[in-house]
């Protein structure tokens, strides 16, 4: 079965696990900001500890944080975990990010900060959203952080310039499922000096280096990895995935959409084994975005759609973490390529202000784009370049 997602590892990342290196965050950071044009960079356990070690290293509390309403819902609950409050704005249909109307709408005198998602790999207008922030603060007086959520739009781009050094900091995830990936972990970059220097003064006291057993469960985790995206072994995973509830237990500990928690080792730094594997996917990185393009293009100018579907477009400067179509019958199309051996992915099936967890803060917007797109869209294979998908389109 070919799977909607594959990490891109090879021998490289298994050997470099194996290298003792004491000072592999510390590389990691600084190659990483080196790669993304960054003056500085920051591990963190996760992507969503980095965003909730922000408000809190900068004292941002009872706060509005604008934010979209359809985007992974991590990012709301670091917002909440922080004690503030994520005011949603909805996302438009040409990029799928949030629409600059509404956010300018949604500035107030309770604002301190915008957390602008780059979804799917599609740049934001950044230029604009400056402009709405800069005019913004002139009517209320103080500092609106502006956050670009880069967790899908590695090195996207916009009018040629990285969207993740536009405003005060960038925040990425580098699980598996992301475009490089360190195991778990994540990352916040800034070239702001005294943001990172009180971001790193407040990670260093409140996080804790983990013990020795996590090292080997990490290792563990990484050899699991290796095995499960096998050619040979996916077939099982995803049986197990889709028919048993054994794949999700192991999951609710780490993300669950509808309960605003973290997992139990939020708190913890990055692992030097980790880092590691970090470094080694750095080196592949152009490499990646170049098969993620390859394929969106080959997608854009030869997949054949059927009726009532809408391809993505092409955007300079687009990444394309996922290649996303809007279909109106998705669980069936799902359900026929998975019996002809292809899995497409539903990325994000909510809408964060419809979670049980977040209906209390009675939101009266509908949101019509945002559950548009958690009802409509699936995503096709984007990790194996333009052969791979030659090959799907082939199913469709």
């Amino acid at each position: 079965m070919i799977p909607r997602f594959k990490p891109y590892l090879n021998n490289r990342e298994l050997i470099a696990v194996f290298k003792p290196d004491s000072r592999a965050v510390e590389r990691f950071e600084k190659e990483f900001a080196c790669t993304f044009e960054a003056k500085h960079a920051l591990a963190f356990s996760y992507g969503r500890s980095a965003l909730w070690a922000f408000f809190k290293a900068m004292a941002i509390h009872d706060a509005e944080i604008i934010m979209p309403a359809y985007t992974c819902s991590v990012v709301a609950h670091a917002i909440v975990l922080s004690g503030n409050i994520p005011r949603f704005v909805d996302i438009t249909l040409h990029d799928y990010n949030m629409d600059l109307d509404q956010v300018a709408e949604a500035l107030n005198e309770n604002t301190k900060a915008i957390i602008a998602t780059h979804l799917f790999g599609y740049p934001l207008d950044v230029d604009r959203l400056m402009g709405i922030v800069r005019e913004a603060e002139n009517r209320y007086g103080h500092k609106i952080w502006v956050i670009q959520d880069c967790a899908h739009s590695f090195g996207a781009k916009w009018k040629g310039k990285l969207v993740c050094n536009v405003g005060d900091a960038a925040i990425f995830g580098l699980n598996i499922s992301k475009m490089i990936t360190s195991i778990f972990g994540g990352m916040i970059t800034t070239n702001n000096d005294d943001l990172y220097n009180k971001l790193k003064a407040y990670r260093d006291l409140y996080f804790k280096k983990p013990g020795y057993c996590k090292t080997i469960r990490r290792l563990i985790y990484l050899l699991a990895v290796y095995l499960a995206f096998n050619e040979k072994t996916y077939g099982l995973v995803y049986w197990l995935q889709e028919k048993t509830s054994f794949l999700n237990k192991l999951t609710k500990a780490y993300h669950l959409d509808d309960k605003i928690h973290f997992p139990p080792d939020y708190l913890d730094q990055m692992l030097p084994i980790e880092a590691r594997v970090g470094l080694e996917q750095l080196k592949k990185y152009p490499e990646i975005i170049c098969k993620r393009k390859e394929a969106a293009i080959y997608y854009d100018k030869n997949l054949t759609v059927k009726k009532g579907w809408i391809k993505p477009p092409l955007v300079d400067g687009a990444t394309y973490s996922h290649y996303v179509v809007r279909i109106p019958d998705r669980e069936k199309i799902m359900q026929e390529m998975a019996e002809k051996g292809l899995q497409l992915g539903k990325v994000i099936e909510y809408l964060i202000p419809n979670l049980a967890s977040y209906k209390s803060l009675n939101y009266d917007k509908h949101f019509i784009n945002s559950i548009m797109l958690s009802t409509l869209t699936i995503n096709l294979p984007v990790w194996g370049g333009k052969i791979l998908s030659r090959e799907v389109s082939k199913f469709i």
